[in-house]
């Protein structure tokens, strides 16, 4: 990794008064999610909790300190997005993926941020240390070295260091749909027009296991529970996961090329667990009240809303009648 660009990982360093992406000393601040979005589906003053439940914020009160260098390049980037935005499935499908990449990590890394944050001042209050392990230095230190390529002149090489899908979508039009796993640095968005799931550092890899259910989906617009089974699909993946990305990194007076490096060991991924992975469907499916054991029913194939379970044909969403 560059040792000239600020790495907080390195030092576990999340101070007001730094830059959480240039380390720059600053009084300015931004939010974590981009005002336009808070205020176009009017979320800023809904309450938002810490991973164990302890700790809520709104919002609008997620902010990360940031220089105005940072500040000015993160307001072009969502003017970028904004005006992709308004013009649905299209626009944001034609929007460059390091784009999306810098735009979903910016809500990532900041959610990641408040955890850090959180758990640092916890352990402060009872005396103890903070520490972070060295695969999460290393896997956090990485992140946010690519999420730099906001405002560094660094590029990738090759194959892409995360797997993005965008694709149409049908939603209620005023539901605005989110879903993050901040310490596995995965994302889903979704609208009505589109959608989209993110995994920041799998390597493309996750992106390559679904793609023949990728291919089935295109040219079809989802239904929100399609949406919901790709997501828990892709989280479920990285769940299993079972090697750790890796990066060969070359500084030159250029600037910084990153290059995934390919896994040597095989398989990639664990055991499917039918068990496991309906249970997290089922949370992801409870707003339509399924349950787990509607999911998995004795001697019938799991319950899928995307693919037929005797033939593998994709099923057509406005064959679907659960709402929308």
């Amino acid at each position: 990794m560059s040792q000239s660009l600020f790495n907080p990982f390195k030092d576990l360093i999340f101070d007001e008064h730094f830059c959480f992406l240039s380390g720059d000393l600053t009084n300015e601040n931004i939010t974590v999610f981009p005002e336009w979005l808070m205020n176009h589906f009017k979320f800023g003053d809904e309450r938002i909790e810490m991973m164990d439940k302890s700790k809520a914020y709104t919002y609008a009160d997620l902010k990360l300190p940031c220089s105005a260098e940072v500040k000015k390049a993160f307001e072009e980037l969502d003017v970028k997005v904004q005006a992709a935005f308004k013009k649905g499935f299209e626009g944001m499908e034609e929007l460059d993926q390091e784009l999306l990449f810098q735009w979903t990590g910016r809500m990532v890394y900041g959610l990641l941020y408040y955890e850090m944050v959180y758990e640092r001042d916890r352990l402060l209050k009872k005396g103890e240390e903070f520490k972070l392990s060295q695969t999460l230095r290393k896997r956090f230190g990485y992140f946010h070295l690519m999420l730099q390529s906001l405002i560094e002149p660094i590029s990738f090489k090759g194959k892409k260091p995360w797997s993005i899908a965008v694709f149409p979508l049908k939603y209620s039009s005023d539901i605005f749909s989110y879903r993050d796993d901040a310490i596995n640095l995965m994302f889903s968005f979704g609208v009505n027009g589109f959608g989209f799931v993110a995994c920041l550092q799998d390597n493309g890899v996750i992106g390559e296991k679904q793609k023949e259910l990728l291919d089935k989906i295109e040219g079809h617009v989802l239904h929100p529970v399609q949406f919901e089974e790709l997501y828990a699909r892709f989280h479920y993946s990285d769940y299993i996961l079972q090697y750790k990305p890796e990066y060969n990194i070359e500084s030159q007076d250029s600037g910084i090329t990153i290059e995934v490096k390919t896994a040597d060991k095989l398989p990639v991924f664990g055991l499917w667990d039918e068990d496991i992975f309906a249970q997290l469907l089922s949370n992801y499916w409870q707003v339509y009240g399924i349950e787990k054991e509607d999911i998995l029913q004795f001697q019938k194939p799991p319950l899928s809303f995307l693919e037929n379970p005797y033939t593998k044909d994709f099923i057509d969403p406005e064959s679907i009648k659960l709402p929308f």
